[in-house]
């Protein structure tokens, strides 16, 4: 059997032809899908809740009568998950709510003598939509993720929307995770439809501000599409990995941590950055060995084949340039001091330290979001946070005497712009 995942210097020829890959892999937008999604769109904005019913049946579920989950359906979803299963997610929404409380932004004021008040509010947004996908790629964590941090910021309702199974029915996991995030409105309904529901508005749904969460290439052109009418959090791409690691890392724990990733998608990127050739070639050993027990192997193979590398580096701080250029979603600093290395990390979505923070542990339970930047933009792009669900408002009092000292200031340069009205408001008062 060849190696699964190869093993190149940082600098070669192979490893040019590796980024280009990278940055290949998801960008060419499918132009049939966007038609579909055109189509869909249109469709559910002059149709309302018909069109999205009918989208409902015809790609998710012909059972389906209404798109409302009742309370009656949430509390029933209780008995049909597993008491461990609760208590877990009781837990991981403690440490989330606690990280994102430190997030919160507090409204401030400034004064001066003459008479000067300014200051800025901050306010949740009114109404908020949420996109959990359904079938195999039903996330419940990702339902914790996206509603927390929005039930921190003061969002008035938070409204969720997912795809129902072949019975008609919500994943219950999905559900008992939504209740204890503090999920407000549920209804049955997925896909590109799902997105034109909250940013349009139906007889049933009524329309949000801003939609989140993850998708397919349709909903994810969906949610480009209507950007400007409701804003958005990101469009997310393929999963990644970037584990730099010196001679002292662990190659089963490094092998395992790849291939949590990998495991996501064919086009999820796993990579590995070292000082030590001959933990490269452990690695790639574990990897062989440990996959054999894993349910999603053929799609852990592909990723792996396609998308999966092992750079060799002369230290440290080559490893921490090169994933500063590549901006991982997911970085793992599995050195023998990783927070001598914190400080010159500039590009990452989350960044784990030490052996016993594996990429996992962010993905379920510490607390820091794991919704983050991908395909590069965690070079701009930020983590979904509390954040993401505020707006800001600025506010000015002057007194008269107070305008009155920059008064010339202001008709000065609304002169020299052209702007003679502007001036006149000025004027006028004295």
């Amino acid at each position: 059997m060849s190696e699964l995942i190869d093993i190149l210097q940082a600098n070669s020829k192979q490893a040019k032809n590796y980024f280009k890959s990278l940055r290949e892999r998801s960008g060419n937008t499918e132009e049939d899908a966007n038609k579909v999604v055109q189509e869909i769109l249109r469709n559910v904005k002059n149709g309302g809740d018909k069109a999205v019913i009918d989208y409902t049946r015809k790609f998710d579920s012909e059972k389906i009568t209404s798109i409302i989950v009742s309370e009656e359906e949430i509390s029933s979803a209780y008995g049909k998950v597993q008491a461990e299963f609760i208590d877990a997610l009781k837990t991981a929404q403690g440490n989330i709510t606690e990280f994102h409380e430190k997030q919160r932004e507090k409204a401030w004021i400034m004064t001066r003598d003459n008479g000067v008040v300014m200051g800025q509010l901050v306010r949740g947004l009114a109404r908020v939509g949420i996109y959990v996908p359904g079938g195999t790629a039903s996330y419940p964590s990702s339902v914790l993720m996206n509603a927390i941090p929005a039930k921190v910021a003061g969002v008035g309702k938070i409204v969720m929307v997912t795809p129902p199974q072949k019975d008609g029915n919500i994943n219950p996991a999905i559900l008992v995770a939504a209740d204890i995030a503090g999920v407000d409105e549920i209804y049955k309904v997925g896909g590109a439809q799902g997105i034109a529901a909250l940013a349009y508005g139906t007889e049933t749904i009524k329309k949000v501000d801003k939609i989140v969460g993850p998708g397919n290439i349709f909903v994810a052109l969906a949610k480009k599409s209507v950007f400007g009418l409701v804003d958005i959090d990101m469009i997310a791409g393929p999963s990644e990995i970037l584990v730099l690691a010196d001679e002292t890392g662990d190659a089963s724990f490094i092998a395992a941590d790849l291939m949590s990733q990998a495991e996501h998608d064919k086009l999820a990127s796993a990579i590995l950055v070292t000082t030590s050739r001959e933990l490269a070639v452990k690695v790639q050993g574990e990897i062989k060995k440990q996959i054999e027990g894993l349910a999603r192997k053929e799609i852990i193979e592909e990723s792996l084949k396609n998308f999966g590398i092992i750079f060799v580096v002369e230290n440290i701080d080559e490893g921490i340039n090169l994933a500063n250029d590549i901006a991982p979603e997911h970085f793992e600093l599995i050195v023998k001091d990783p927070f001598l290395y914190l400080g010159k990390v500039k590009n990452a979505g989350s960044i784990f330290l030490g052996s016993f923070s594996p990429e996992p542990l962010g993905d379920y339970m510490a607390g820091p979001n794991h919704v983050l930047p991908t395909s590069g933009t965690a070079r701009f792009f930020s983590p979904l946070s509390v954040d993401t669900f505020i707006k800001k408002s600025s506010y000015i009092y002057y007194s008269e005497p107070a305008l009155k000292e920059v008064k010339d200031k202001i008709i000065t340069i609304a002169e020299v712009e052209g702007l003679t009205a502007h001036a006149n408001a000025i004027k006028v008062r004295f």
